[in-house]
């Protein structure tokens, strides 16, 4: 939304935006409530979606909380809860391009030079389990691209390990 507001403004210089120009933002505000709504309950819910993603890295992927011998569990619940929320600011917005650009881009570096891709792989993988267990499915259509951009971003280059 944002750099499609951006766009406009560049485009539309010294004159009126057409009708065709203005379609976005017409799709923007007929699905506001349902973001905002689902935004809330993302926030809400967040606590719990980490902890059920956490049980089950725990239970199934125990070496990927763990660097060398030292337990990474807190940096990677800090981490996870960082991601959540700029995503559902993402789906408030209606802006995955920022997110991808501002964030992703960013935290993809960091992990990467961590060799963290495969954590990150897994995590996302089964936090869009999770969440697809605790929306209605109108819902988690509208958030499953964020996560899918997320968990391509942050572990599609998984190395295998």
């Amino acid at each position: 939304m944002l750099n499609q507001c951006n766009l406009l403004i560049q485009k539309t210089e010294g004159r009126y935006a057409t009708d065709a120009e203005l379609v976005f933002m017409i799709h923007y505000f007929k699905s506001y409530p349902q973001r905002l709504s689902l935004y809330q309950k993302l926030q809400t819910l967040e606590q719990s979606i980490v902890q059920a993603v956490y049980e089950q890295m725990k239970d199934k992927h125990p070496h990927l909380l763990q660097s060398g011998t030292q337990n990474i569990s807190g940096k990677w619940k800090r981490d996870t809860m960082r991601t959540i929320k700029y995503a559902a600011i993402a789906l408030l917005l209606d802006d995955p391009a920022t997110f991808q650009e501002r964030y992703l881009l960013w935290f993809q570096s960091i992990m990467v030079a961590f060799k963290s891709q495969k954590s990150c792989e897994v995590t996302y993988s089964i936090m869009q389990e999770v969440i697809q267990k605790l929306l209605s499915a109108e819902d988690f259509a509208l958030f499953s691209p964020i996560l899918e951009l997320t968990r391509t971003a942050l572990g599609g280059t998984a190395v295998k390990g």
